[in-house]
């Protein structure tokens, strides 16, 4: 008979199990190591994670909307650039955008391009108008000054320019480097569980001076596994 417990409606493992892979989990093991350490089978170390990561995901996207000083930019995820494709045309890549409050949190999303519309439409969702919002010099980011947002500055990297006094977006950038790190131990990913390891790299970037086992923890007893 299953066993209740707090975290997981009908779990055949107890609740100190749970916790256990929780804190495996925080501290970034990947499932064959936790299987190993638990002695539970890697396909039931999966389903755990993939569990866990869902809830991660719908916290993030919970997240209140940014203000302040804000850096914006996307990135290109997935396989090697081919020779001689490059930058925003990059085929086969996914494409992500990235809202960064400074110091502060970030937030992601998949896009299905770098269009003006697609861009400038989750800025309008998630930016509030009084922000100061940072840029490069990419033309999605064309008349965000007409759409309210007073100040905006940009900085050319076409032009070798990496910083101008306070406007720079070296913030995300640098989550940009911690998210493609951390991704490449996986060796690739299917399209439909890189959404769920990209935003565990938000909530680790985000919470990476907390206590990262307590926060999950809290989650799965606010909405528990089932």
């Amino acid at each position: 008979m299953a066993m209740k417990n707090k975290y997981a409606y009908r779990s055949k493992i107890s609740e100190d199990k749970i916790r256990q892979i929780v804190k495996l989990f925080a501290v970034d093991l990947d499932a064959s190591q936790i299987s190993e350490v638990t002695s539970l089978n890697r396909n039931t170390i999966n389903r755990y994670l993939a569990a866990f990561r869902e809830r991660i995901a719908r916290y993030c996207e919970a997240e209140s909307p940014v203000s302040g000083e804000v850096e914006v930019d996307e990135s290109y995820f997935g396989a090697r650039r081919v020779r001689g494709v490059r930058g925003r045309g990059a085929r086969g890549k996914t494409i992500v955008f990235g809202l960064f409050k400074r110091n502060g949190r970030v937030y992601t999303e998949v896009v299905p391009d770098c269009s003006k519309a697609t861009l400038q439409g989750i800025i309008r969702g998630r930016v509030e108008l009084e922000s100061v919002i940072h840029s490069d010099g990419w033309r999605g980011y064309d008349g965000l000054v007409d759409l309210g947002y007073q100040k905006h500055f940009r900085v050319e990297h076409g032009n070798n320019e990496f910083a101008n006094k306070q406007s720079h977006i070296n913030g995300i950038e640098s989550f940009w480097a911690f998210a493609k790190t951390r991704l490449v131990r996986f060796r690739g990913l299917h399209k439909h569980t890189f959404y769920f390891h990209l935003k565990e790299c938000e909530f680790r970037f985000n919470h990476r001076r907390e206590d990262i086992y307590k926060l999950v923890l809290k989650m799965l007893r606010n909405f528990p596994l089932s």
